[in-house]
């Protein structure tokens, strides 16, 4: 049949460029119908018009010509339509061939040139029969899954029809985590059939989960992006070609070329790359929405009553939220999280008395506020702070994690000292709220797209710790994220081992039983570890005090391999007063001459005969030089200890912390049981979520335990710096930071991210518990427990889902084309996308913004915190109490009127 491969080609290209089809309502059903437009009326047209003009001077080219096309491409493209490795056959399998002196082991993965972007299932409605009965499922109103949440289904039965006898449900996903309950559908299945009782006619509850799990049986993929489509594929374009032209690696090539044979060569060339640059345009512009900075939405505050009382103004700032209509919903959150009990009221927080007048009470200073209860004073509330960045103790982030990375980086690049991560492990059981059964290969992406985000983040000396099971080889990832991670940060530090429980563990095996897991230490070039860590038998050494702190004595004889041959200028004797045992000089060798040294005035001729001198032993040296042991002396910092052979010894006062207050204990050692500090494990874990929140699965949430995090922070943060987690979970980072903070008086920032429901109903919550008190049962806060002023943020952030269900794209005739352009270049340039967000004013020559049209509930000053990099420093609310704030101004000076905002001050978040 004439045209065969050309119908088959255009076909295979359609299908695998628009991708499977999909029903439902989301951002990437928006997605589909976009590329749908631009492949019928952009791409294909364009493609037949180019093969027909090349195709003129070889006619009996026109077969081969496709067929050889659609051998290329279609080893290219997933189900889902994204760009990679699919299948490509031993002989067109050159994936990487560079190698250097510096790099000659290289880590390879199918989807490494891509961006991961989420998994999910392709919903179609459909009807399936089982034990008898028909039912079909309504997947048209499914709104898919923002970003890479684990969502459950949530079935509704709708209606019966009789008429083809049928079970329609409609499936959607749940809000607040509500769940299927088959009994409630059950019931109404029999009071749509009209029965008074249960009869055969009514499915059992074995039929209906029969029927559920073939619904949800439908293909589950992966999204990709590829970072650079054209490269990519005309690479591979060219490695093909190059082993058509030469065979097979080791083999001669079997085809003698002809000049005709060869133009048409170039011909196919030709057109697979106008193949190429057609879908490359479209892939680069989903790369740009993916990667583009994203809005600030629903954003609140919480902080203690002490934080607000404490600034000027603010304790009538703090009388009016105790007398505002959202106050009683404020009390009601105190009573659920535990903090009070039924019997407290507002005015409890008060203490009065004579000499301090009327205060705070110290045990409800740190009950945490949260503005969401308050919209009309949240913005006056803010507005106390003179330095609300430098104010504020941290940020909790909903969002899926790359794109917050993304977002925060040019604010946040190079400023943070740690950060830990407990990622998704793969091992085929689900993490929670992660789709964790990705393949090997797509687990990489999603880390490494991640991790090269996160370095640039960390400081110069910052350090990452990542938590990765490994008993399951096979199947989990640990090794392959060490060569990852080895790949991306310059400094490897080697690997922690955690012993997560003491009895069988989570993966038993024939062989071995897994009772650790690994924590990968790895860093930027100037990184480093603090040696602070102060076990029991370290603080017992210290048992002495002073008004500096704790101590110990310590000898001042320098170490072995320092000898009098190699350090003479540490060879000399101590002079030490016979009566009051104080240093009064040194007697020492100056080349070959004796000095005596006497620093006592007057009295130096009469100590000469009665002195006490001290020398180093044999070999020996002291450990520092004449002139520093005289200055230590000065400062009573040295003693001299009679032996029990009579003689005397020096000794120099070591005290636990540095003058800045840094204790100096000792090194992290890899065994973290070995460390002397308490390291719980999984069951610790579970103890410290339970005793917080009694009703939670905590075997579902899989939590680490405070005291691990706890330590890693320890040894690589100080006062002022901040530190990350972006696989935030129950809020297990901000925890351990808070305590720390608790413990050692230090003021460190934290920023979590997580993008699940229970964002809301877990870490949140969490982190009110934990700044309220730090001792927690059964989920009510003890009496003796001990809280800690604070200021959080937390917020969520537009996703790449939301902006693709806002964006429009359609020939709006921004510009006219230039005469013979080529439509790859300006395809999108002519598309409004979220440029509804202006109103143009062309008789005055105006561009108004109204973000509004966009979302509701824009944060503009944390938004253009993020865009610029600029760290804010006052928040200005208008004259009337409102929600949306009137300017802002950065710490570098620039003040911004958010009331006439210059929409060029935000473009790159409304055009791309």
């Amino acid at each position: 049949m004439k045209n065969t491969n050309e119908k088959k080609f255009f076909e295979k290209l359609e299908e695998v460029f628009i991708g499977a089809p999909v029903e439902g309502a989301s951002g990437y059903i928006n997605l589909m119908r976009i590329k749908s437009h631009y492949f019928k009326s952009v791409m294909e047209p364009h493609l037949r018009q180019e093969t027909e003009s090349v195709l003129n001077s070889f006619p009996d080219f026109r077969e081969e010509l496709f067929d050889k096309l659609y051998t290329f491409f279609r080893r290219y493209f997933t189900e889902g339509g994204s760009i990679g490795f699919v299948f490509t056959p031993y002989h067109q399998s050159i994936y990487e061939q560079v190698y250097t002196n510096e790099q000659d082991v290289v880590l390879f993965w199918k989807t490494a040139r891509l961006y991961y972007v989420k998994t999910d299932h392709l919903f179609q409605s459909m009807t399936v029969e089982v034990d008898g009965f028909r039912f079909h499922f309504d997947a048209s109103q499914l709104e898919h899954k923002r970003a890479n949440e684990k969502r459950e289904l949530f079935y509704t039965f709708r209606e019966h029809r009789p008429e083809r006898d049928v079970i329609i449900f409609t499936v959607h996903y749940p809000e607040k985590g509500r769940q299927t309950r088959i009994d409630t559908i059950r019931l109404a299945i029999r009071d749509g059939l009209g029965l008074n009782r249960y009869t055969a006619a009514v499915p059992s509850a074995e039929t209906l989960q029969k029927a559920f799990r073939l619904f949800e049986r439908q293909s589950k993929l992966d999204y990709f992006l590829c970072k650079d489509a054209r490269g990519f594929l005309r690479e591979q374009f060219d490695l093909w070609m190059w082993q058509y032209l030469l065979g097979r690696p080791g083999e001669e090539s079997p085809v003698g070329w002809t000049e005709t044979r060869l133009k048409q060569l170039q011909a196919l060339k030709h057109i697979a790359y106008r193949v190429i640059d057609f879908i490359a345009a479209f892939e680069d512009e989903l790369v740009k929405i993916w990667n583009k900075p994203k809005f600030v939405l629903n954003s609140h505050y919480v902080m203690t009553l002490d934080r607000i009382a404490r600034q000027p103004g603010g304790m009538d700032v703090l009388q009016q939220i105790l007398s505002h209509p959202g106050m009683p919903s404020q009390l009601q959150e105190w009573r659920d999280l535990g903090m009070v009990d039924d019997r407290f009221q507002p005015g409890h927080i008060w203490q009065e008395n004579l000499i301090d007048g009327r205060h705070l009470h110290p045990r409800y200073q740190y009950l945490p506020v949260d503005t969401r209860y308050f919209p009309d004073l949240e913005l006056r509330v803010v507005a106390l702070f003179e330095n609300l960045d430098e104010a504020l103790d941290g940020w909790l982030i909903r969002s899926e994690n790359y794109q917050a990375l993304h977002t925060l980086l040019p604010k946040w690049q190079g400023k943070l000292k740690a950060i830990y991560i407990d990622p998704p492990y793969n091992t085929g059981v689900d993490e929670f709220l992660y789709v964790d059964s990705f393949k090997h290969s797509s687990w990489l992406t999603m880390m490494e797209n991640r991790l090269a985000v996160a370095k640039s983040l960390l400081a110069g000396d910052g350090v990452i710790f990542i938590s990765i099971g490994d008993l399951n080889p096979q199947e989990g990832e640990s090794c392959r994220l060490q060569m990852l991670a080895s790949s991306i940060f310059p400094k490897r530090f080697g690997n922690l081992i955690w012993r997560k429980r003491g009895g069988i563990g989570s993966f038993s095996e024939r062989d071995m039983t897994e009772n650790h897991e690994y924590v990968l230490v790895q860093g930027n070039e100037e990184a480093f570890l603090y040696h602070n860590l102060l076990s029991e038998q370290k603080l017992d050494e210290f048992s002495k005090v002073d008004g500096r702190g704790a101590y110990r004595w310590m000898g001042l004889l320098g170490p072995s391999q320092q000898t009098k041959e190699k350090r003479p200028n540490l060879n000399y004797e101590l002079l030490v007063h016979p009566e009051t045992l104080q240093l009064v000089g040194f007697r020492y060798a100056v080349q070959g001459r004796e000095v005596c040294d006497l620093r006592t005035g007057a009295e130096a001729e009469h100590l000469a005969e009665t002195v006490i001198r001290i020398a180093p032993p044999g070999k020996a040296t002291w450990l520092i030089s004449r002139e520093q042991m005289w200055k230590h002396a000065q400062s009573g910092l040295i003693q001299f200890r009679r032996t029990s052979k009579g003689t005397y010894e020096p000794q120099i006062k070591n005290y636990l912390h540095d003058a800045e207050g840094n204790p100096k204990g000792n090194l992290l050692k890899s065994l973290l049981a070995d460390n002397g500090v308490p390291v719980g494990t999984n069951a610790d874990a579970s103890r410290e979520l339970s005793a917080l929140f009694p009703e939670t699965d905590v075997q579902r949430i899989k939590p680490k335990p405070v005291s691990l995090v706890r330590l890693l922070l320890q040894v690589t943060s100080a006062s002022g710096d901040t530190v990350m987690d972006f696989f935030a979970g129950s809020g297990t980072t901000a925890h351990a930071c808070l305590n720390l903070c608790r413990e050692d008086g230090r003021k460190r920032k934290y920023i979590l991210v997580e993008m699940g429901e229970y964002f809301y109903t877990l870490l949140i919550p969490r982190i009110k518990k934990v700044i309220f008190s730090d001792k927690w049962k059964d989920g009510r806060a003890q009496t003796d427990g001990k809280g800690i002023s604070h200021f959080v943020k937390y917020y969520e952030l537009e996703q790449f889902e939301d902006t693709l269900s806002r964006a429009r794209y359609e020939d709006s005739r921004l510009f006219t084309l230039p005469a013979g352009a080529d439509p790859c270049q300006y395809v999108f340039l002519r598309d409004p996308k979220m440029l509804d967000a202006l109103e143009i004013n062309p008789e005055r020559d105006e561009v108004q913004l109204d973000l509004g049209k966009l979302y509701s509930h824009i944060d503009l000053p944390e938004t253009l915190s993020n865009l610029t990099g600029k760290r804010v420093r006052r928040i200005q609310p208008g004259l009337q109490p409102s929600a949306i704030p009137t300017s802002v101004q950065f710490e570098d000076g620039q003040q911004l009127d958010l009331e006439h905002l210059d929409w060029r001050q935000i473009k790159r978040l409304i055009w791309w």
